[in-house]
């Protein structure tokens, strides 16, 4: 009996030890998944396709390509590719259709994630611009980069000259892009 009593006690001291800990254990936060970066931030593979796509759990989240897919038949953009990270000075090349011109030229804009201008320049024509056919362009932005900014992200906009002022022509390419900090 003498001896029962002391194990037992130390039985009763070991079961209270890990009723205490299970009860004050900090469980980790689950995570919270709530876009295509946090996505692939938790390890998910990305499927191989465009825009591109992570899976978690049942949901997909896919890339944010600005309307690239819409304004195919339109603009395209060589370089900078959407959420490319970009850096001063900005070298902007590809092609559009000629009526995406005026003069052979058109305004393109940088934005920071704030929706604030923070460069903006025009796109030339490389080539004769008075046709129905692609035509390359090219267009360099200056800007500054604020090292204290809230978020990296930006915007890329390359608007169709509407020398009208009608809203009816206005159309834009817009694209994300990471500002270098």
């Amino acid at each position: 009996m003498k001896k029962i009593i002391p194990l037992a006690i130390i039985v009763l001291v070991i079961i209270g030890s890990g009723v205490t800990w299970k009860l004050t254990k900090k469980e980790a936060p689950a995570t919270v998944v709530t876009n295509f970066e946090e996505c692939v931030k938790t390890g998910n593979a990305v499927m191989e396709s465009y825009p591109r796509q992570c899976r978690y759990g049942d949901k997909t989240f896919v890339e944010d390509i600005g309307n690239t897919i819409e304004k195919t038949d339109l603009i395209h953009l060589e370089s900078p590719r959407p959420n490319q990270i970009v850096k001063s000075p900005l070298t902007i090349r590809g092609e559009a259709r000629g009526n995406w011109f005026f003069e052979a030229s058109f305004p393109v804009a940088l934005t920071n994630w704030d929706g604030l201008i923070i460069a903006q320049g025009i796109a030339t024509a490389k080539s004769e611009w008075m046709t129905n056919d692609f035509v390359p362009f090219e267009a360099v932005l200056t800007f500054k980069s604020d090292k204290n900014v809230y978020s990296n992200r930006g915007t890329l906009i390359l608007r169709k000259d509407n020398p009208s002022g009608l809203p009816k022509h206005d159309d834009a390419l817009e694209i994300p892009v990471l500002i270098s900090l």
